[in-house]
């Protein structure tokens, strides 16, 4: 079992207890005034940027450990804001990643950047779960979907207003992409083994290019995983990359927000 099924195998586990704790429809009916807070756009955000940068808040990984145990939202994503980043994703897993449901509803208080919930999506529950938290947006990975429960999931966020980005890793999981998927994202880890190789975005642009078109509808297109420089972003934004989440060159530093910074003038000036 890799590293993948071992977090998909949990995750199911976790939700089924979620679920009996707090069902749907009690959910629904306790947040209901969530659903209708309105959303930002992480993909008119990421179009509109002159650097793209998703700042993720992420404590920890399974294949680098604690990167910053102690972060504080309060602490890290106002300093993402004014540092100049684009929007935030944060992590809720906590078993593998230290994240939790309080980070992100945290967030959405302290920020008005457009807010990514990351996280191993298996079930509709917690799509729902992402919207009264306050997410803007979701991450579906297709190494964790069939092809139609992505299409089905991808379907319902819309309705609940919520953006959707689709990660793949490799070429066979275009065959995920639908009309429903905002950004396109490349993961440059290999989520069963956690080698990361940046060039895996370079090798994926042109087909992205080919299968989903041009024009209105065209997905915006993000890089993720392993973007540890300035010179990486602008070769990706060269190649058509719109979006670049970065998580752990910036978590592992003394002062993620002030790394932002520093990385958003290097493009502006550089």
């Amino acid at each position: 079992m890799d590293i993948l099924d071992k977090i998909i195998a949990n995750k199911r586990l976790e939700v089924a207890r979620q679920k009996a704790a707090v069902p749907l429809v009690q959910m629904l009916h306790s947040e209901e005034w969530r659903l209708h807070a309105p959303t930002v756009s992480m993909r008119k955000a990421l179009e509109s940027s002159a650097s793209g940068i998703i700042s993720e808040f992420k404590r920890r990984s399974p294949s680098k450990g604690w990167l910053h145990p102690q972060a504080t939202i309060d602490d890290i994503v106002p300093g993402y804001e004014k540092g100049g980043a684009s929007a935030c994703s944060i992590l809720t897993d906590s078993d593998f990643f230290g994240g939790s449901f309080g980070d992100l509803k945290r967030a959405r208080s302290l920020t008005k950047l457009p807010l990514l919930r990351k996280d191993f999506i298996i079930d509709e529950y917690q799509l729902y779960q992402a919207r009264v938290l306050g997410a803007d947006a979701v991450l579906l990975i297709a190494a964790s979907l069939t092809k139609e429960e992505c299409e089905s999931f991808a379907g319902i966020a819309h309705q609940l207003e919520l953006e959707v980005l689709l990660e793949i890793h490799n070429e066979k999981e275009f065959a995920y992409f639908t009309e429903n998927i905002d950004m396109l994202g490349v993961n440059n880890r290999n989520l069963g083994t956690f080698h990361t190789d940046v060039e895996n975005s370079f090798r994926m642009i042109e087909r992205m290019k080919a299968e989903t078109g041009e024009g209105r509808k065209a997905p915006v297109f993000v890089s993720e995983s392993g973007i540890s420089d300035t010179k990486i972003i602008k070769s990706l934004r060269d190649a058509g990359y719109r979006g670049f989440l970065i998580g752990e060159t910036f978590m592992k530093t003394a002062d993620p927000g002030a790394t932002v910074a520093e990385f958003v003038r290097e493009l502006r000036h550089g």
